[in-house]
């Protein structure tokens, strides 16, 4: 009896050592791993049966393989439809702040109710439908960030940061706040009058045949497409590349934001997006053949940064 006891006891006392020494790897392995971070999955509802699934199959599908940070926003007003893929990514805005920079300039004379000079207008059109970076820079200027910032708290796009030093280019935005001013554009609110969004609308609608790839492409030839693009490249994140669109036609009144960084090139990012948005269309407006097809050789403004 006595044997046995001390026996255990030299048992006891070497499962202690081994333990307090870290020797149990087998009872080391079989511990709990920390989880392994998961990749965003693309997320789609609708009030249409069977359309949030295949969204979410097909917007996943163009992504498959692909290269860089992927941001996703739709809303189809019809249907009842959203997909959100890293609505809340952080990325440099380029030129796409400059719908934002419009909204914030007729937001500010519908307050004194005035209308925009001869001036402001000129300026207006070529920042959108040329993305004219010297259009933009008077108007932001004009503005100041105070204006901006009162604009972006009024439309509630709460995670867009104006770029600072006059580096418009290098606003922060996300692909919630994008999807936010489009909605704003594109339907009756408080924020823009009918008038501002009619306006903004039409400029985006006469956007130059070069800029007018991005989300319009595979849009069914019966949507009318309004779109603004942008792109830029620097030392980290490489190329930034960028495109939201409202689309309205065909039974369909949509947005759609996708906005990239991390591209190798600028026409990479110009192939996700577009590979992304072919899948949209389609999937909203199955029986349709007539489609819209970019510019083989898209154009942007490439906006100013700091050197550094």
């Amino acid at each position: 009896m006595t044997h046995r006891t001390s026996g255990i006891s030299r048992r006891a006392r070497v499962l202690s050592a081994g333990v307090a020494a870290g020797l149990l790897v087998p009872l080391a392995a079989a511990a709990t791993p920390a989880a392994a971070a998961t990749a965003p999955q693309v997320s789609c509802s609708s009030a249409q049966a069977g359309l949030a699934g295949k969204l979410t199959k097909d917007i996943t599908a163009a992504l498959k393989n692909r290269k860089g940070t992927v941001a996703v926003g739709l809303y189809d007003r019809t249907t009842k439809t959203t997909c959100t893929l890293r609505a809340g990514t952080s990325f440099d805005s380029a030129s796409v702040v400059k719908v934002t920079v419009l909204s914030a300039l007729l937001w500010d004379a519908k307050k004194t109710e005035r209308k925009l000079s001869a001036r402001e207008s000129d300026l207006a059109y070529a920042m959108i439908t040329k993305s004219d970076n010297n259009a933009t820079s008077k108007l932001w200027r004009q503005l100041g960030t105070g204006k901006i910032n009162g604009f972006l708290k009024a439309a509630k796009m709460t995670k867009t940061v104006p770029g600072s030093g006059g580096y418009w280019g290098l606003t922060r935005i996300n692909a919630t706040d994008e999807q936010k001013l489009l909605g704003l554009i594109t339907a009756k609110n408080s924020v823009l009058s009918d008038n501002a969004r009619a306006y903004i609308l039409k400029l985006m609608n006469k956007v130059v045949s070069a800029q007018r790839w991005g989300t319009p492409a595979g849009a069914p030839s019966a949507v009318k497409i309004h779109v603004k693009n942008g792109w830029l490249q620097r030392s980290t994140h490489g190329w930034r590349v960028h495109s939201v669109g409202a689309f309205k036609g065909g039974g369909h009144d949509y947005t759609i934001s996708v906005l990239t960084h991390g591209n190798s090139t600028m026409n990479y990012g110009v192939a996700t997006i577009q590979g992304v948005a072919k899948a949209i269309h389609k999937d909203l407006a199955p029986r349709t053949t007539a489609r819209y097809a970019p510019t083989q050789t898209p154009q942007e403004a490439f906006v100013a940064v700091p050197s550094s």
